[in-house]
Parts: structure tokens; sequence; C-alpha cells
């Protein structure tokens, strides 16, 4: 059944699940390869890529690689190789974008918080923020709840290929608005037109809202956003990609 998966699909799903593989077993790949806010002193510019292939839990590939499984080859038979892999990896692109956009938002927030406070060294918190230097250890200055807000914004990390799936979905939606899709706890099968809407709502307030629970909702969002653009571009000339 594996070998009939369209190639680039099939090998996106192993190079995933190779990955999570390795950072099982050398965890210090998660520091390297996840992603982390770009003026955070733990970034580095492979993680825009690398970030895409890091998952946190063995639920989260499992979803994950579900997902692409279940539309990716059709998307994959339907662009051809090139625009699937453009489409794949803009949209992880424009998760990681929209996501640090909103980090680029509230830190400048806090950090204009903590200007206020003459007794609040921001470039400390900054350095202690370098987890190759000092591990995570967000007690290891004064605590008050926006110095930890800064803090565990710059160590926290982005994984995942949530952004460039959600990218897959959307361009699936836009492309084939009609088919229809099984959903939990919903006897019968939705158009994916009036489903995806309502999932990128649903992200856009819990990503605003600080209660997504630790997941990247404004990532999904970004992904999407490329993800429709993209579709809408080549819909007119869907069969004259090969």
């Amino acid at each position: 059944m594996f070998n009939n998966i369209p190639p680039i699909t099939r090998n996106l799903i192993i190079i995933n699940v190779v990955v999570y593989l390795a950072a099982f077993l050398l965890p210090q790949l998660d520091y390297y390869l996840a992603g982390y806010y770009p003026f955070s002193p733990n970034f580095q510019s492979w993680q825009i890529i690398t970030h895409m292939f890091m998952h946190g839990s063995l639920m989260h590939i499992l979803f994950n690689m579900f997902t692409l499984y279940s539309f990716g080859p059709i998307l994959e038979q339907s662009l051809g190789d090139k625009k699937y892999l453009i489409l794949y990896f803009l949209s992880g692109l424009g998760a990681f974008f929209l996501f640090n956009l909103w980090n680029f938002y509230e830190i400048q927030q806090w950090t204009a918080e903590l200007y206020t406070n003459s007794n609040v060294d921001i470039q400390k918190i900054y350095e202690e923020a370098d987890m190759s230097k000092y591990g995570f250890n967000p007690n290891s200055f004064s605590s008050t709840e926006t110095e930890l807000n800064l803090y565990l914004a710059l160590t926290g990390r982005m994984v995942g290929a949530s952004g460039a799936i959600f990218g897959v979905i959307a361009a699936f939606a836009t492309l084939y608005p009609e088919a229809r899709i099984g959903i939990m706890f919903i006897p019968i099968p939705v158009k994916v037109k009036y489903v995806l809407p309502i999932v990128i709502i649903g992200s856009i307030y819990l990503g605003i809202s600080g209660n997504g629970g630790g997941i990247a909702h404004l990532a999904h969002v970004g992904g999407a956003i490329v993800g429709f653009i993209l579709a809408k571009i080549w819909k007119k000339h869907l069969y004259r990609f090969k």
C-alpha cells in the first residue's frame, strides 16, 4: 500500500518519520532543528526549513502524516511534482512567517512595558534565553509575568509539518471545494469548502487569544493562506501543469 503513494508524498512522509526517530534517539537535535523566534539567541537560519520535519509527540506526527497521506496524493497528481513541492515548502514558510510576525508584535509590547521599569535588564533576559549556554531555566531571573513571557517567547520552539499540511488542505479545498470529507463526531461527510473556513477562524481566535494549548495555531493560518493563494493562481491552468 505504501508503494502506491505518489513519490513526493511518500518521500515527505519518510523524511518526517526518519527525523522524528532521529530526534527521539538524539534529543539534542530538537534544539538545533526546531524553529525559534528569528531574533532569539537560539535561532539558526536552517530552522526555517528543518522545523517542518520536527514533531513534539507521536500523536502529533501520526495526525500530520495521516492528513498528508489523505490529501497529498491527489494534489501531487493534479499539480505535478514541482508545483506540489513549491506548495508544500512555501506553505511551511508562510506558517513560520505569520507565527513569528505575531511573536514580534507580542515581544514588542512586552519590551515596551519592561522599558518603563528601570530595574529590568532586557539584554540579560535575551542572554539567559540562550539555551546552548544556560539550558531552559525560566526561574533564573526576576520573575515578573512580563519578563517570563519574554523569556518563554525567546526559548519557545516551533515544530511540525502542520503549516505545510494546512497549505495542502487549503489548496485541496480551493481546487476541489465540492469534495466531501469525514469529520469526527459528525455522522455525514461535509463539503471541504465549509470545513476549512471554520477551522481557520477557530485557529485565528485560538492563536490571538492565547488559548491555543501550546499549539501554533497562527502557523496553521499562515500555511493555509499560502496554499489558498497558490491554488487560486494555479487553478485556471490546472490541466496544463503536467
